[in-house]
C-alpha cells in the first residue's frame, strides 16, 4: 500500500470516527450508557489512534510520489506564508482562551472578540495552517496529508453547526450573529479590537517559535 493511500485511508478514519461518534444519536446513547467523563476519554482516544500513525506516517514519507506542483518559494510568497500561519496561531489561540458556546464546556454565547470573525477561530486556524502548507508542498504525500486538514476542518464545523441546532435552541442567536468564513461579516473589524491582547500575543509568539525551530523540529 502507498504512503499516499495509507495517509488518505487514515484521514478518513479520523475525520469518520470524529463525525460518527459527535453525531447526535451515537453521542446521546454512549453518554446515556456511560457517561460524559469518560465518553469524551473514548472520543479523545479514538482520535488519537488515527491522528498519530496518521503523522507517523507522513513524516516516514515526506515529499514522496509524483510531484502535483511545484511553487518557487520567493522572499514575498514566503513572508505571506509567514502572515497567514500568524493569523492561524491567533485565531486557534483566541478560541482556546474564549469557548465558544459550541465547546464541550460551553462558553458565553454573546459574539464578541475573534468570534465576529468567525465562530469556528479553532477549525479556520486549522484550515488556514493546511492550505498554506500546500502551497510549497506538492508531492503526493503531502497533498494527501496538508490537504486534509482544510477538508477536515470545514467539514466538522459545518457538522458542529448543524448538531447544536438540532440539539441547543440557545446556539441558533450565536449561530446567526457568527460568520462561517473569516472576515466575511460586517462586524469583523470590530471583533479584531476586541481581540484579547493575550490571544494576539500567544499567537504571534507561538508562529515565531515555531518559524525559528522548523527545520530541526520538522525538517525542510
Amino acid at each position: 500500500m502507498s504512503p499516499t493511500f495509507t495517509i488518505v485511508l487514515l484521514w478518513l478514519g479520523f475525520a469518520g470516527s470524529h463525525l460518527t461518534l459527535s453525531s447526535v444519536r451515537v453521542r446521546q446513547a454512549l453518554v446515556a450508557r456511560i457517561g460524559e467523563g469518560p465518553f469524551r476519554g473514548l472520543y479523545s482516544l479514538v482520535a488519537f489512534a488515527f491522528f498519530i500513525p496518521l503523522v507517523w506516517t507522513y513524516f516516514g514519507h515526506k515529499h514522496a510520489g509524483p510531484w502535483l506542483w511545484t511553487l518557487p518559494l520567493g522572499p514575498g510568497l514566503r513572508w505571506a506564508i509567514y502572515a497567514g500561519m500568524g493569523l492561524a496561531f491567533v485565531l486557534a489561540v483566541a478560541g482556546f482562551i474564549r469557548p465558544s458556546p459550541a465547546a464541550i464546556i460551553p462558553g458565553d454565547p454573546r459574539p464578541k472578540g475573534v468570534y465576529r470573525i468567525t465562530r469556528h477561530p479553532l477549525m479556520m486556524g486549522i484550515a488556514l495552517f493546511g492550505m498554506l502548507h500546500l502551497l510549497p508542498n506538492g508531492s503526493a504525500t503531502d497533498v494527501a496529508f496538508f490537504g486534509g486538514f482544510p477538508l477536515f476542518a470545514l467539514i466538522g464545523a459545518a457538522h458542529q453547526d448543524r448538531r447544536k441546532l438540532a440539539t441547543d435552541p440557545r446556539f441558533r442567536g450565536f449561530y446567526e450573529a457568527t460568520p462561517f468564513v473569516p472576515f466575511t461579516s460586517s462586524a469583523a473589524l470590530q471583533g479584531i479590537r476586541e481581540l484579547l491582547p493575550a490571544a494576539a500575543g500567544i499567537g504571534i509568539l507561538v508562529t515565531v517559535v515555531v518559524r525559528y525551530f522548523h527545520t530541526s523540529w520538522f525538517g525542510g
